[in-house]
């Protein structure tokens, strides 16, 4: 397996005053032709929303959005008339197939809120949209790769999404360590959340990135308390 580390000092950043934002791809105004994404995953912003804040309701079509909550408290709504709130571990599948508009809310007035939303590429076009979400505990997560989103027909745990991908999150333990095996013709997405870890030889710290490119065995040690978020992808589209 190859590591490519992203540095969180590469990553585009964005301060909008009511939101701030890690944008690691081409996104509205950031654009980059060479930086459009691995595999099947297009999109991946860390966002950060002031409280009280939100991003208005606005369409998406043909996209699987996928939401993982890093603090605070996310409020959603959508015009197919679903709503509600997620607390940290949370995780939202939003189906954008043939059409829909959706929002997300700081659903607290007093404290910031962080969320990373994800785009796949679903395997078909025209999808009727739909929602999916689950609340996950930090015992599910802690000192093990908790699977929370998986591809359509798969048994297991996790959110089912229409595409052959996986995402894992692990809150690590110092010196704790958990293993991955990326199967061949794929790929991955590795983004440590906090803490630092080393992933195989190499050394990551709290925003560093990396792609993982072609099969083989990814091992995440922590150094200490960790978070980090990992995608397994076919490497095309």
């Amino acid at each position: 397996m190859k590591i490519v580390l992203r540095p969180e000092r590469s990553i585009y950043r964005i301060d909008g005053g009511w939101f701030k934002a890690r944008w690691h791809f081409s996104f509205d105004r950031y654009d980059d032709p060479n930086n459009m994404g691995i595999g099947t995953l297009r999109v991946f912003n860390h966002d950060t929303l002031v409280p009280g804040a939100a991003w208005p309701m606005h369409p998406h079509r043909d996209i699987e959005g996928i939401t993982y909550v890093v603090s605070g408290n996310f409020e959603h709504a959508d015009s197919l008339g679903n709503d509600g709130v997620l607390e940290p571990g949370g995780v939202q599948r939003m189906r954008l197939g043939s059409g829909a508009e959706h929002s997300e809310r700081n659903h607290s007035q007093t404290e910031p809120m962080e969320f990373i939303q994800m785009w796949i590429l679903p395997s078909r076009r025209g999808l009727a949209p739909s929602i999916a979400q689950r609340q996950y505990t930090a015992p599910d997560r802690t000192d093990r790769l908790l699977r929370f989103l998986k591809p359509e027909g798969s048994d297991g745990e996790g959110i089912t999404v229409a595409q052959n991908v996986s995402m894992y999150v692990t809150t690590l333990s110092a010196a704790k360590a958990v293993q991955h095996v990326v199967g061949a013709g794929r790929g991955g997405y590795l983004y440590v959340i906090s803490g630092a870890v080393h992933a195989n030889n190499e050394s990551m710290t709290k925003g560093d990135a990396a792609y993982l490119v072609d099969a083989g065995t990814l091992r995440l040690a922590a150094s200490e308390t960790s978070e980090v978020l990992l995608i397994d992808t076919p490497l095309t589209r």
